[in-house]
């Protein structure tokens, strides 16, 4: 049996967990772009580039697959890829396979920028946050993550399906 104070303790330290994920995030879009600013880019931007340049994304992705993968909503990813089209980095087109659909592809320019300018730049970056981590500190902390993650997709997945059956 779990005591009031052993909840009461769990309760504090989750508390502190999420604070501190909260500050991370806020932390790795601020020094995260920084570290790319001289490309012209933002974290935002380097995720997209990021999930664009993997092997299974060489034919491009849907912007529906491509916001799944980011876990953010279409619309946020909608304004985000706007500007990249702009920029040169990605292209839109419509989906050979389905019409209706848009397809992301990253630009011959956005690859060489992903590949010879940010890469780079992003290497380094992990270096100095991750300088006094062990290869195990770096493991086991992206086994946690990935579980919070895993249990946060359970919530999120729960959440939409009482959503659907409201309609």
């Amino acid at each position: 049996m779990v005591s009031a104070k052993n909840t009461a303790a769990k309760l504090e330290l989750a508390n502190r967990l999420f604070f501190r994920l909260y500050q991370c995030a806020n932390m790795l879009h601020k020094t995260g772009s920084r570290a790319v600013e001289t490309e012209g880019l933002t974290t935002q931007q380097w995720t997209v580039l990021g999930a664009l340049s993997r092997p299974e994304a060489e034919g491009g992705m849907s912007v529906g697959d491509l916001a799944r993968y980011l876990m953010v909503s279409r619309q946020n990813l909608s304004g985000l890829v706007s500007r990249m089209e702009r920029d040169g980095h990605v292209r839109v087109s419509a989906d050979s396979r389905d019409r209706r659909s848009r397809l992301i592809t990253m630009t011959e320019p956005g690859r060489r920028l992903w590949t010879q300018q940010a890469t780079p730049k992003i290497h380094g970056y992990y270096e100095e946050v991750l300088k006094d981590f062990s290869i195990d500190d770096v493991t086991h902390t992206l086994h946690y993550l990935l579980k919070l993650l895993d249990n946060m997709k359970k919530l999120d997945d729960a959440a939409r399906t009482e959503g659907d059956e409201e309609i």
